[in-house]
């Protein structure tokens, strides 16, 4: 089992930057994909970016594409967010999730095997 606990969460205005994190225990998640999603209220759960345990490979959702940059730590077992320029339309829970598989589809939410309990992120306009 693989637990995951996201903080950084707030409330932010818009233009302005926040930084999630993601810690991992358990497992040793260092060789999984892990993934960025977001639900706003009446909304399914998006993608909005994912690393390869390589570091080297990340992928985002067009919406944030030039904005947002995950990366990770496996020494601190920790991947992080950082949100800049942020949107009204930013505003969701964000979920970290880990593909123990690290598939192809890692904009699946199907996809990823383990996910975190979610931290808002408000931005006010």
């Amino acid at each position: 089992q693989v637990q995951l606990v996201e903080s950084g969460g707030g409330l932010v205005q818009a233009g302005g930057s926040r930084r999630l994190s993601c810690a991992a225990s358990g497992r040793p998640f260092s060789t999984y994909t892990m993934g960025w999603f977001r639900q706003a209220p009446g909304k399914e759960r998006e993608f909005a970016a994912a690393v390869r345990w390589t570091g080297g490979s990340t992928y985002y959702a067009d919406s944030v594409k030039g904005r947002f940059t995950i990366s990770r730590d496996n020494a601190k077992n920790t991947v992080y967010l950082q949100m800049n320029d942020l949107k009204p339309e930013d505003t969701g829970v964000y979920y970290c999730a880990a593909d123990a598989q690290s598939g192809t589809y890692y904009r699946s939410p199907e996809e990823y095997d383990y996910w975190g309990q979610g931290t808002q992120v408000t931005v006010s306009s």
